[in-house]
């Protein structure tokens, strides 16, 4: 039944007819009707800004004891200004001046609580204000708050860099050394150096050639008397061919090309060449520590040019080094080596802090099933002692203090009945020894320290608990309170707070975290199938953790009748190192079992909980993982909308699948294929794809579509032309609303096109 098909009857007056068809609707169906769709396409709009006194932008100014923020107040955006010393807050600039000397300047309509930028800065000791208004930079001199625009003119932003395109190595400016008396240059793929005074070259090397060149990225020592260079012998690249079928600008479809490496594709080889100025000669360095590279980067030479250092990834990602190349000599040692079993989360945990020009070297491992802090001795590479240890991670450093011998850090998991996802700052000697909480209270907190580190702004929430907003000294202690959040206005629109929920995981003992979402007119009396918003990629944890964060598109999926969830299974970062390694050459796993346990066992506990109907949603990972859930668990999954998944792990990118994947490329890649596994589908899937998606080749999605195809599979696909990676959009977030009505509330959605009609006949936009 369609809810709109009778609108062209004129014998009642529109509006009426219209009331009568949802009031007809509203009485059919207990959820997914008009008034349902009508509730959460205003969602949005009737929650915006009404979350008030919660601070954003929190920037300290220059090395001085001010900061500044801005918040959501009754009365709009305002821009407040701490000082730290004198313990006072008040606001940063006379709001209304402001917005009538920017109206002035700039011919607009300015109002003093919409001002039109989030960013301001300062200078003339605090007397002038530096702001941008869209692409105009704008001076405003807070004694009479007379504006001008900025004469100096901005620099353009340079065009961002695709991620996956390569650095030309040939490409780089002639390097100067330290003291100005030479310049190295690559000439006829060598390395040659010239004499700034006298103009006269010198070839150093002799063995460069169109297909193994010296890359033109050259590093001098700081004393000038060596340098060292990459040999480079290059790999093929891989091109990423996209169409765009509709381009804004022409009638013909438009090729384009990305380098996209995916698994198992050959990579650029470098050999380290270390070069001697007075003697011209070139050291040999020994590359059996390196030689099986997925990467040579941080290449650096000791303050005193006795060594330089840098880390060696073997491909695979189950070897990490940090090497010394001794200058004198260029003999190699290993100052650090990890190993892993599995895989080493180089791209997510990997930290490194050389004291003391490298006497001692502060490192991040897993080594012990956890991710903490070591300390290593700089010359023997042997490691001292822990810095930090226990059942607990290491999630960042913010502050290491050479002279002090101390480490400011984040930290999950340490505090005892606490989500061990929230993050708290601590303090701790490089002796492992005196560990000091910075903060404690039951939150994530989110910490902006002033350059000197003695003092420290704290906004603290969860997805259960409204935003605090302290300011903090050194040692942690709140010194004052800057603002405490206000949800009224946002409780009046019908919003609900989240719940946060756990639950046992597959082995019985370890807690799996996630939240509860329920529709804003929840009646408990009513049964609600569950939506579970999906992504499993290894690299972090998803689950939100602040108020308020994290939950759009969330609860207006919920607002159509269903409850909706997001789970962190095993297999996801920021716990124990065997809850990550459950991803290891299974991506497949998404950690499956984990959330439907946990979905068992918050329906056990809220009957109102239908898990008999689960639906699941995803992009990216989370699109092979929602497409994974009803080809690998259709007992329990009925319903998926995938969203530039990359389905087939060997046709995404190098760098993220390998990690997780492994190298070289074996029969696990086809085993977690939703490709080659098409033929289980059970159940309803969608999958939408954006057509000149860069970030997951969209053949990934085709290949999948063209399996289901040839398994004779019934399912919707939606393609969106000109789009990038994303969920589909505006068009996308329909498609999936109605197809999450029609196959779980098995109610027939809305006609759109009949309702846009309609709108236009009642006068609506």
């Amino acid at each position: 039944m369609l809810l709109y098909t009778t609108i062209r009857r004129r014998s009642l007056p529109c509006g009426i007819l219209l009331l009568l068809l949802i009031s007809s609707a509203c009485r059919l169906y207990a959820q997914g009707t008009a008034e349902d769709y009508r509730r959460a396409n205003d969602w949005a709009n009737r929650t915006k800004d009404k979350l008030y006194y919660a601070p954003f932008s929190f920037n300290w100014i220059g090395d001085s004891h001010r900061c500044w923020y801005y918040q959501q107040t009754p009365k709009g955006k305002e821009f407040i200004l701490v000082d730290a010393d004198k313990r006072s807050k008040q606001p940063a600039f006379d709001h209304s001046r402001l917005a009538t000397a920017l109206s002035s300047l700039l011919h607009r309509n300015y109002k003093a609580y919409e001002l039109p930028f989030s960013n301001i800065d300062y200078s003339n000791n605090g007397q002038t204000l530096l702001l941008n208004v869209g692409d105009t930079a704008l001076q405003c001199r807070l004694s009479d708050y007379t504006c001008k625009i900025d004469s100096i003119k901005q620099k353009g932003t340079p065009p961002n860099r695709y991620w996956g395109s390569s650095a030309d190595d040939q490409a780089n400016e002639p390097e100067v050394s330290p003291d100005s008396n030479w310049v190295a240059f690559i000439k006829n793929y060598n390395v040659y150096i010239r004499n700034i005074k006298t103009k006269a070259e010198q070839q150093l090397s002799y063995d460069g050639s169109e297909g193994e060149f010296y890359s033109t990225y050259i590093q001098w020592s700081p004393d000038s008397k060596k340098l060292v260079a990459n040999k480079v012998r290059p790999n093929k690249k891989h091109l990423l061919y996209l169409i765009s079928s509709s381009p804004e600008d022409q009638l013909q479809p438009k090729l384009s090309t990305r380098e996209y490496l995916k698994p198992g594709d050959a990579l650029p080889v470098r050999t380290l060449a270390l070069f001697v100025i007075d003697s011209k000669q070139q050291l040999p360095i020994d590359p059996s520590l390196y030689n099986q590279q997925y990467s040579l980067n941080n290449l650096a030479w000791r303050k005193d040019s006795r060594a330089f250092t840098f880390e060696y990834n073997q491909r695979g990602h189950q070897v990490y080094r940090v090497l010394e190349a001794d200058a004198a000599t260029g003999k190699v040692k290993v100052l650090v080596e990890e190993t892993s079993p599995t895989f080493i989360d180089y791209s997510g945990k990997r930290y490194r802090y050389d004291v003391k020009d490298g006497q001692e070297i502060i490192w991040a491992s897993e080594r012990s099933g956890w991710n903490h802090l070591y300390l290593y001795d700089g010359k023997t590479g042997q490691v001292k002692h822990p810095i930090t240890s226990g059942n607990w991670v290491v999630r960042s450093v913010v502050k290491v203090d050479e002279q002090a011998r101390t480490v400011i850090f984040a930290a999950s998991g340490r505090e005892a009945g606490q989500d061990p996802y929230l993050l708290q700052y601590y303090k701790v000697d490089f002796d492992g020894q005196h560990l000091e909480p910075l903060t404690s209270e039951n939150a994530q907190h989110a910490a902006k320290f002033s350059t000197d580190y003695r003092y420290f702004t704290d906004a603290y929430s969860r997805a259960d608990l409204p935003p605090v907003t302290v300011l903090r000294d050194a040692n942690g202690k709140v010194i004052m309170e800057l603002e405490k959040a206000d949800i009224n206005a946002l409780q009046q629109t019908g919003w609900r707070m989240p719940e946060v929920f756990s639950a046992k995981g597959r082995d019985g003992q370890t807690d799996i975290w996630g939240i509860i979402i329920r529709p804003s007119n929840f009646d408990a009396a009513k049964h609600y199938p569950v939506i579970e918003n999906i992504y499993a990629g290894p690299h972090s944890s998803f689950v939100p953790k602040t108020f308020y964060a994290g939950i759009r598109g969330m609860q207006e999926l919920a607002e159509l009748g269903f409850v909706v969830i997001q789970v962190d299974g095993m297999g996801t970062s920021n716990r124990s190192r065997a809850f990550h390694d459950v991803c290891w050459k299974n991506l497949k796993d998404a950690g499956f079992p984990d959330r439907i346990l946990w979905m068992k066992a918050a329906a056990a506990k809220y009957p109102y909980m239908d898990i008999t109907r689960v639906g699941i949603y995803g992009t990216s990972a989370g699109g092979q993982n929602a497409a994974g859930a009803v080809l690998f668990h259709p007992e329990f999954y009925k319903a998926a909308v995938a969203s530039c998944g990359c389905h087939d792990n060997r046709m995404d990118k190098m760098w993220w699948n390998e990690q997780w994947m492994g190298y070289p490329i074996g029969p696990q890649y086809e085993e977690c294929s939703n490709v080659t596994n098409a033929w289980r589908l059970q159940g309803n899937l969608m999958l939408i794809l954006g057509e000149v998606d860069d970030n997951v080749d969209p053949s990934s999605t085709l290949q999948l579509v063209n399996a289901l195809i040839k398994s004779n599979k019934n399912f919707d696909f939606v393609m969106v032309p000109g789009m990038a990676h994303s969920s589909g959009g505006e068009y996308g977030e329909q498609k999936r609303r109605d197809f999450f009505v029609k196959n779980l509330l098995q109610v027939t959605p809305p006609s759109w096109n009949e309702i846009k009609m309609d709108n236009k006949l009642l006068g609506a936009k």
